[in-house]
């Protein structure tokens, strides 16, 4: 009888440690939702976008000011945001335009980006709006603000125009300048 009473006491010993340590703690999922001050927030909050639009998101803290002030600073803030995306992206496409159209001995094109990308950086955000916004427990105010991306595209094909034409005497003078290194090479005198 004890060894029947050993022999049970042991096999539940043995269920008990097999089913307590049967498996590691499953790992919790990673949480990709979108969140601020610790809650869940509107997704734009963390990556904006507005269809047909460049969007930034612009934060103000809580202010005693009030709302009216906490919603100057927090547009003033996207407007900033936006500014920095359309430079840099504005960039990116003014760069990939006149590679993609250059001659490759047309020296100028690097002088009509830099230009552009001068002219660009001081576009003014006109039509820029807040469209969306968000309290956070704190009292943050989180607003998207976007502008239509039509805007900010016809000022920079009007800034590229400009640039090409500030640039066309330097460009005919350079072209000028390898029709005559050409000529030289045909009929040389020395």
């Amino acid at each position: 009888m004890i060894k029947t009473i050993s022999s049970i006491a042991l096999a539940g010993l043995i269920a008990a440690t097999i089913s307590g340590c049967g498996g590691a703690a499953p790992k919790p999922e990673a949480d990709f939702r979108c969140k601020q001050e610790n809650v869940l927030a509107p997704k734009w909050t963390c990556n904006p976008f507005a269809e047909g639009a460049y969007a930034g998101v612009g934060i103000a803290k809580k202010s005693a000011a009030g709302m009216g002030h906490m919603r100057r600073v927090a547009t003033a803030n996207g407007r900033s945001d936006l500014a920095q995306q359309i430079k840099s992206q504005v960039k990116d496409k003014v760069e990939t335009f006149t590679r993609t159209t250059g001659d490759g001995d047309a020296e100028t094109v690097d002088q009509v980006t830099t230009a552009v990308s001068k002219q660009v950086a001081k576009i003014n955000l006109e039509g820029s709006k807040a469209v969306d916004s968000w309290q956070a427990p704190s009292g943050a105010l989180y607003l998207l603000v976007t502008v239509p991306e039509s805007t900010v595209n016809g000022e920079v094909k009007k800034a590229v125009k400009t640039s090409f034409k500030n640039d066309q005497a330097l460009w005919q003078q350079f072209q000028s300048k390898n029709a005559l290194e050409s000529l030289d090479k045909e009929f040389p005198t020395d």
